[in-house]
């Protein structure tokens, strides 16, 4: 008796919330910001919560990364933040698996999970080889630092590879101004206006 292949199913997208292609908030040197839409974490005094909710723009990982691969030397790396970025685990670890793999930009990835809850999910090595900075933790109002990206002291900043140190972190300046012209843009999908 042969068995009959399963047909296989297209890869999920990655559920997209906005995208910056040039910010010099969300880490040391120059990068492209994408938010990913969806967390059910709940933290009180999160700073996005337009996030939080299901939806977005589903945008395929080969997608994203010919957008960002497009930007070409005009970046050193790509942040991802939210929504929850671990709550898209598999097509998320796909873009990270292409930016390490194809490209020399580094990855910074902000998640509300915290360190130890990280350790415990599967594919949790995969994702430490595949990230520059992990800064870890739901964002606690009360313990706001006024400083990007970490947010809250009670945030855990784990360096995975030499690239970066501390200072680089706290080198980040704490607010920008972005000028909008018709820049490059994923189709359908703004950067986040503020409020």
């Amino acid at each position: 008796m042969t068995r009959q292949a399963r047909p296989s199913r297209p890869a999920r997208p990655l559920s997209v919330h906005a995208f910056e292609p040039y910010s010099e908030t969300s880490g040391p040197g120059t990068r492209a910001v994408v938010w990913l839409q969806g967390c059910t974490l709940g933290g009180p005094g999160c700073w996005t919560p337009d996030t939080h909710p299901r939806g977005g723009h589903a945008v395929t990982v080969d997608e994203l990364f010919a957008h960002i691969a497009g930007l070409g030397g005009r970046i050193e790396g790509v942040t991802v933040s939210g929504g929850e970025p671990l709550q898209q685990f598999r097509p998320l670890l796909r873009l990270l698996t292409r930016i390490r793999e194809e490209t020399s930009l580094s990855v910074l990835l902000l998640t509300g999970f915290g360190w130890d809850e990280i350790v415990r999910m599967p594919g949790a090595a995969a994702l430490r080889e595949r990230v520059d900075v992990l800064i870890a933790g739901r964002y606690e109002r009360d313990l706001r630092l006024g400083r990007v990206p970490r947010g809250s002291s009670n945030r855990t900043v784990h360096l995975f590879t030499d690239r970066y140190t501390a200072a680089d972190l706290d080198a980040v300046p704490g607010a920008e101004v972005i000028i909008r012209a018709d820049g490059p843009a994923i189709s359908g999908i703004d950067p986040p206006r503020d409020e």
